[in-house]
């Protein structure tokens, strides 16, 4: 135990000067790469795109579209942040009606890689959650086209201090916040959920207050390490993976950054219960069982379910969407007790 502390001291100290300097202005030092800032929205990962690619292999799957339930309340295209001039928006989804105590919220992270995706992607999950008596919202986060690791946790770390700071308006017991995400949004629900109120993560724009705890992490897909032997991030060979866009750095060279930029080296006493939800490919569950080691061994409930061959963006289609809501609501009412 006492190892693995030094080792994870030492992993924060390899990415301390990235975190202070990306508060101040944009990166590149140590041949740090910018080739994939462009400042034009990377439009490659969508439900339709994703499907077109999918339905070649999985031939009955269909689409799950918006479900515009009449007992849940939309508000679209909120301002959670203004970062450089950059309106960051967040949506919120809720139970209509006088609800007689506080509900829990999800925060939904959307997926693409880093670099692509859209927060729209989830509305149906968070239509279904919000059918279901939580508050639901999805933001959105700068992407590597824009800005580099951490901007994404800063960005989302934002996000949850403005669900607490508004937690009146839409009925929130701020004790029961759940970050969730997809894919990338998984990897950074994780991270996040294992670096709560940790001063290097924060960030330095919008709602300094109130803290960044979370009480569950939903990970559906998402990587826990890019240095695990099964992740498959940081293969340079054909393309630039989406990994190295969004740090920068190639992982031959640069594997301490690329460690301490992984869930795995901050899973702790201090993190919360974790349900993950998985594919069939197993790359993207890189490190899982080295987390729930850790969750183990601290006496942290976690659950586990995998669709077995599914395909990676299996929670945006039928037939695997209704079992991942219903896995999601089971977790969030054992966790919650209720």
């Amino acid at each position: 135990m006492m190892k693995r502390r030094s080792h994870i001291r030492s992993l924060k100290k390899s990415i301390v000067l990235i975190s202070f300097l990306s508060c101040l202005f944009t990166l590149n030092t140590n041949g740090q790469s910018l080739k994939g800032i462009t400042g034009k929205p990377d439009t490659s990962y969508t439900t339709f795109s994703a499907y077109q690619q999918t339905k070649k292999h999985y031939r009955d799957i269909t689409i799950v579209h918006e479900f515009k339930y009449s007992d849940v309340a939309e508000k679209k295209g909120l301002t959670y942040c203004t970062v450089n001039g950059r309106d960051l928006m967040i949506d919120a989804f809720m139970p209509k009606g006088k609800v007689l105590k506080k509900i829990p919220a999800v925060i939904m992270i959307h997926g693409g890689g880093w670099r692509s995706g859209d927060r729209s992607q989830h509305y149906p999950l968070a239509e279904s959650l919000a059918h279901l008596g939580y508050a639901c919202f999805t933001p959105a986060y700068r992407l590597s086209t824009e800005a580099l690791f951490p901007a994404a946790v800063y960005d989302i770390k934002a996000a949850i201090r403005w669900v607490k700071a508004n937690a009146s308006t839409y009925n929130i017991d701020t004790s029961k916040i759940v970050i969730a995400g997809f894919s990338a949004g998984g990897e950074l629900a994780a991270f996040i959920g294992t670096t709560g109120n940790m001063p290097l993560f924060e960030g330095c724009d919008c709602n300094s207050r109130p803290t960044t705890n979370v009480a569950a992490v939903v990970d559906i897909d998402g990587t826990l390490s890019f240095t695990n032997s099964e992740s498959g991030e940081g293969d340079d060979s054909k393309h630039t993976s989406a990994a190295t866009y969004w740090f920068g750095y190639p992982k031959k060279g640069n594997e301490v950054l690329w460690e301490a930029a992984s869930p795995l080296s901050y899973v702790s006493a201090k993190t919360p219960p974790t349900l993950f939800l998985n594919s069939g490919v197993d790359r993207m569950h890189a490190g899982r069982k080295d987390y729930i080691d850790v969750l183990d061994s601290n006496h942290i409930y976690s659950e586990v379910h995998t669709f077995e061959g599914a395909p990676h963006s299996f929670c945006l289609f039928n037939p695997w969407f209704e079992p991942t809501i219903k896995y999601i609501n089971g977790f969030l009412k054992k966790v919650f007790h209720e």
